[in-house]
């Protein structure tokens, strides 16, 4: 009796030192696929940064001695802004001031021409343009300020999209080009969700009060599809853990 009792206990002592190697090799094998991904994230991380940093030097070197005629200003998110609310619109309207389409033809053509060429267009996903607003109601389209604003801010990012569109550069594109432009090339309105301070940095981050003249703007801003890659590895990431 005694020794069946032995032989049941080393049984279950063997069947738990199993278990627990079966579970050292599930805790490895994840900790190892963990570490992959990790290590895919570092990776696609470090290729996102390294385009950033090729496309944001080379649009600098490009618009180097047009930023202050033109009065706008590249960031490092690689947006690049249209601050001065004189030449953009008249207030409540949508139609491009003469001033503007004048430095519109000449942004537009050197602009797509980087985006567009060999070395960056396989690497954006997306290219938007992006209306702001101030504060000022605009009740003509709506009763709802930040609607009316919404409205009003997409109407103006869709004419110059418009303009884009209708001018002899974009024509003159080849069908390959033209086909990618539709599929990157987006028009957002944003009212006055994303107002801007005195130092054209978003209130949101700089915690100061907003300047409602600068916050009247025009964004042409670019979303690389590594931006892309970085989201779909960390949401695996999660998934696993």
């Amino acid at each position: 009796m005694k020794k069946n009792k032995e032989s049941s206990w080393i049984s279950f002592t063997d069947l738990m030192t199993a278990l627990m190697v079966i579970f050292m090799f599930i805790a490895i094998s994840y900790i190892v696929e963990v570490k992959k991904e990790q290590d895919k994230i570092a990776i696609i991380l470090e290729d996102y940064e390294n385009n950033k940093t090729y496309l944001y030097n080379t649009l600098q070197e490009e618009f180097k001695d047009d930023f202050q005629k033109w009065e706008i200003q590249l960031n490092e998110d690689l947006s690049i802004q249209f601050t001065n609310p004189d030449i953009l619109f008249a207030s409540g309207q949508k139609d491009l001031q003469p001033r503007f389409k004048q430095n519109l033809d000449e942004f537009l053509p050197r602009y797509f021409n980087i985006l567009l060429s060999s070395q960056y267009k396989d690497k954006i996903l997306e290219i938007r343009i992006e209306g702001h607003t101030d504060t000022v109601p605009a009740p003509r389209y709506d009763r709802d300020p930040y609607i009316g604003n919404t409205l009003l801010s997409q109407l103006r990012a869709t004419e110059v999209l418009k303009y884009f569109k209708n001018s002899q550069y974009h024509k003159n594109l080849d069908s390959e080009s033209k086909k990618d432009l539709r599929y990157m090339l987006t028009a957002n309105g944003l009212s006055y969700g994303r107002m801007l301070d005195n130092n054209k940095e978003l209130i949101e981050i700089s915690g100061n009060l907003p300047n409602n003249d600068i916050s009247r703007r025009v964004e042409f801003k670019i979303v690389t599809k590594t931006e892309e890659a970085v989201e779909k590895a960390i949401q695996q990431l999660k998934n696993r853990t």
